[in-house]
């Protein structure tokens, strides 16, 4: 048997969404998430959502002409408290480009209920740290999946 771990999926809606579970070690003393561990969920949502779309961050640092993502700008509101053992949904949704800047919406949920949302604006950059426009052909793979700022 061979087990991998899941990178979520695409709906029809063009939404990725990757379910995860808080563990202990995601919680203060109370057991509610740890507010900067609201961070890695989102880090995985982006994450795996590329790598549906068949980006893979290891393959981008490899490649002749190197590649990263950096997050530029983050911005989190907190709704209510995850708990250890909850099992959440990660929806990242992709808005269109602008340049170098890969703008994409997160929602962490727990069934009907938003935990947090984030709005992330991420660049693509060289290895050094310089910002430049993301390949045409890597960005092609994610713009089947933008969603128009109007819904």
């Amino acid at each position: 048997m061979s087990l991998t771990p899941t990178a979520g999926e695409f709906g029809q809606d063009k939404v990725h969404r990757l379910p995860v579970r808080v563990y202990y070690e995601d919680t203060d003393f109370s057991g509610v998430v740890y507010h900067a561990r609201y961070l890695h969920f989102f880090e995985r949502g982006r994450t795996d959502s590329l790598r549906s779309l068949g980006i893979h961050h290891s393959e981008l640092a490899q490649a002749v002409d190197p590649l990263a993502f950096a997050v530029r700008r983050m911005s989190i509101e907190f709704a209510v408290a995850a708990r250890v053992d909850d099992a959440l949904i990660v929806e990242t949704l992709f808005r269109p480009q602008k340049g170098a800047r890969l703008m994409i919406e997160q929602r962490l949920m727990r069934g009907e209920t938003l935990i947090a949302s984030a709005d992330v604006q991420a660049v693509c950059i060289s290895l050094d740290g310089a910002v430049k426009r993301p390949p045409r052909e890597m960005a092609g793979k994610w713009q089947e999946f933008v969603i128009p700022l109007d819904s």
